[in-house]
This record gives C-alpha cells, structure tokens and sequence, in this order.
C-alpha cells in the first residue's frame, strides 16, 4: 500500500505543475484611465498619507477597513480627483479607478485590471454607471442603490464597498486639499 502512494506523488505533482496561471486581463494603463476620465485636463499626482486618525474616520463613514494609507490620487487641473485602488474579488485583486468632479461626487469609475478568471462583468458600462453622481454618506449597498451581477456578486459587492471608501476618503482626507 505504501508503495502505490509513493507511485502517486510523482503523478500528483506533475498536475499541480501544469495547473494554469491565474486569469488576469488588463483593460486600461493608468494614464489611459486618466485620459478617459479627465480628457485634456493635467493631473498632478498628490503625496497623500492617510493618518491612523483618518483612517479611523474613512472606517467609521464607509464601513471600509482602509487597506493602505499611502493614497494613489491624482490632482485633477479644474478640480476634481482621480483615485486608483484595489480590492479583492472572489480570491484576487480587482485595480479600478475612481474619477471625482470637483463637488466630490463620482464622475466615472474604470476597472483597469481584473484578475479573477469569472465575475468581470463588473466591467460593464451599464453597471459601472449606478455611481455616477454618488457621494460620501450614499449606501453603495447590493440590491439597494447598486444592482447585483449574478455570477459576480463578490466583485460587485467588494467594488462597490471600495467606492463608497474612497468616496469617504475624499470627505475626510481629499476634500480639504487644494
């Protein structure tokens, strides 16, 4: 019996090395993300670092554990703030972008990198377009103001919480800066 399972292992791990690598597509740079969002303006790129205070904060508004306080935003020329970021899909990481107009609301979100191998139609213009005109304090919540995607209902959910953060930390952090 010992020496079937020894037989086994070489088999076993032969299929564990030709197991695929993980699906990722990316759909937009940065820079084109930007050019989309902001066609014609200058973004400036803003050296924000969140405080544990306004980390707290964001938390506290958003209902979001802020994952990193060294903020990737951009300074929009005109006003206005372009924000990119992740959250975690079912397994992987989802990078999206949020672009803000110059009252804080949300102007357009882009979803730059999706690595999930189902559940990116997250990326669907229709879908992404339930928070334009959205503000800190709005639910951002599945089956209210958001609707739900069968068979992406984490990346959904997950994109979704990681607007309404960003939303907030726009509020507390962003706002305020000139």
């Amino acid at each position: 019996m010992s020496m079937r399972i020894s037989l086994l292992w070489p088999i076993a791990g032969a299929a564990a090395a030709a197991a695929p690598a993980a699906y990722a597509a990316v759909y937009l740079t940065v820079e084109q993300a930007q050019a989309a969002m902001f066609p014609g303006a200058t973004l400036t790129p803003a050296s924000v670092t969140l405080t544990e205070v306004q980390a707290a904060e964001i938390r506290k508004q958003s209902g979001q554990r802020v994952t990193d306080r060294q903020l990737r935003a951009w300074k929009v020329s005109g006003g206005g703030w372009f924000v990119v970021d992740q959250v975690i899909g079912k397994h992987e990481f989802i990078t999206y972008a949020v672009g803000l107009d110059a009252s804080g609301a949300v102007k357009q979100v882009e979803i730059l990198e999706y690595r999930e191998s189902y559940g990116d139609q997250v990326r669907a213009a229709a879908w992404r377009a339930q928070f334009v005109g959205k503000r800190a304090g709005a639910p951002l919540k599945l089956g209210q103001d958001i609707k739900n995607i069968s068979g992406a209902t984490l990346s959904s959910k997950h994109v979704a919480d990681g607007v309404r953060r960003i939303l907030a930390t726009h509020a507390v952090a962003l706002s305020n800066l000139a």
